[in-house]
């Protein structure tokens, strides 16, 4: 018999806030702290009737569990975006406001209009809708839970591919985050074109 692991408790909170709110959607990112790569966001509606297993905050699953999630979550859902804000776009505007871009962009593409938007974090994008925001959201709230596993692994793809395009950096390793491993090709190949320069100003100036 399969194991079945269910945070009720992710459910059990958008299911009360739906007496006042019908349509919930929740919205999370991936991607803020990384040196590399585009800032990923992602909205997701889910309704009263659906229960998803394994289901929690992106980071407190495998990624094989994530990919798998990723799937369920897009076949059960009422709808769902995922949007991005890209490396030049956290250049000029910063990664704050970036990361509002990409979940303003999730939130205004998806195919049914919320009543709220929840949001991961502690700020508030500007959305057309009615928003609060979740401290710890993805751990809280099934929506946003749901919406973590789809940015984080739509993110993670994209840095895959980033891997196959810039090979040297191995991207697919850190996922563009300042390991050390990232910090030696950097010093080795220098900063290529998909690198948050003001994520590495002191290098970049030196150029």
């Amino acid at each position: 018999m399969a194991r079945i692991i269910l945070h009720k408790e992710l459910f059990e909170y958008d299911s009360e806030l739906r007496s006042e709110y019908p349509v919930i959607c929740g919205v999370d990112e991936a991607g803020r702290g990384p040196l590399a790569g585009d800032v990923y966001a992602a909205a997701v509606i889910l309704n009263n009737n659906v229960l998803i297993n394994y289901l929690n905050d992106s980071k407190k699953i495998s990624e094989k569990r994530r990919e798998l999630l990723y799937d369920e979550v897009i076949a059960k859902a009422d709808a769902y975006c995922i949007a991005s804000a890209s490396v030049q776009e956290i250049d000029e505007l910063n990664i704050l406001q970036a990361t509002m871009l990409a979940m303003r962009r999730a939130v205004e593409g998806l195919a049914v209009k919320p009543d709220l938007a929840l949001i991961d974090g502690n700020r508030l994008p500007e959305l057309s809708c009615d928003s609060r925001f979740v401290i710890h959201g993805d751990a809280v709230s099934a929506s946003i839970a749901a919406a973590s596993i789809l940015a984080k692994v739509s993110r993670d793809r994209y840095m895959r591919k980033l891997d196959s395009e810039y090979p040297m950096y191995c991207f697919s390793q850190h996922k563009g985050y300042g390991t050390k491993l990232h910090y030696e090709k950097i010093a080795e190949f220098g900063i290529s074109e998909v690198h948050r320069k003001t994520f590495l100003k002191k290098i970049y100036d030196q150029k």
